[in-house]
């Protein structure tokens, strides 16, 4: 069963030009099945995801690779407002929203905010518009999005701004492939709520339960199952590592 399933998938990823990709969805198959089973496969298609009536990515680490922008955008941001790096601290909090990040700063080491919290944020904003164009780019993801266009709705669901995501998105050339962008500041509650996903699949008119959401941190992968949905953690499955404050 399971080696039939798996050429398959080979077949499939040659059949429609994807060389390349061809042994890397062998090998995401083969890890799929080991952690969810087999009957999370569809022999079909691509792995993982025939089953499902719609796809959420989140954004930075998972269907993009912008760790390294990030970083430089809080490196920048809080040596400009004196504040200390703490790269563990950072890391540990992939995916939630600036404002929160720098709450979460400011509280861990007793300090007082050295300017508002929303001239901060958009210091931030500001830097990483500035460079994003040199940083950001695709991961291994955009395979998924390509092959499921046109056929399922498909939507980001970030801890950005939905503004600053737009941006990102848009330097990455895939936003042609997206049906929703929702950024943090369009829900009550970010990640680890459930808003966030659960307003993709208000707005691609999905059941939650029938959603698979791509993500790389622990913050989203709850907010996923908080949600109902199935949450595919995007190292541990696929290999694909957010290189942010590492």
């Amino acid at each position: 069963m399971v080696l039939g399933v798996l050429c398959a998938v080979v077949w499939h990823c040659l059949r429609n030009g994807a060389q390349d990709q061809s042994w890397f969805f062998a090998d995401a198959y083969i890890k799929v099945v080991l952690r969810y089973g087999p009957h999370s496969i569809a022999v079909a298609g691509i792995p993982l995801f025939d089953q499902y009536d719609a796809i959420i990515f989140d954004m930075d680490g998972t269907l993009v690779d912008s760790g390294q922008l990030h970083e430089v955008g809080w490196t920048e941001t809080l040596n400009h407002y004196g504040l200390p790096i703490d790269r563990p601290l950072m890391r540990s909090l992939a995916g939630v929203p600036t404002i929160g990040t720098i709450e979460i700063v400011l509280e861990k080491y007793g300090l007082q905010a050295p300017a508002s919290l929303e001239e901060m944020n958009d210091y931030k904003e500001a830097v990483v518009a500035k460079v994003a164009k040199q940083y950001v780019k695709p991961t291994a993801l955009l395979a998924v999005a390509e092959q499921y266009a046109g056929k399922k709705p498909m939507s980001v669901g970030t801890g950005a701004y939905t503004e600053e995501a737009r941006g990102i998105i848009t330097h990455c050339g895939i936003a042609h492939l997206l049906d929703h962008i929702v950024g943090a500041d369009l829900v009550a509650n970010p990640k680890p709520a459930p808003d966030t996903f659960l307003r993709c699949a208000e707005l691609m008119g999905v059941a939650p339960e029938k959603c698979v959401v791509f993500e790389d941190a622990k913050l989203g992968l709850e907010a996923a199952a908080r949600a109902g949905m199935t949450g595919v953690d995007v190292l541990e499955v696929l290999g694909i590592e957010n290189d942010y404050f590492l």
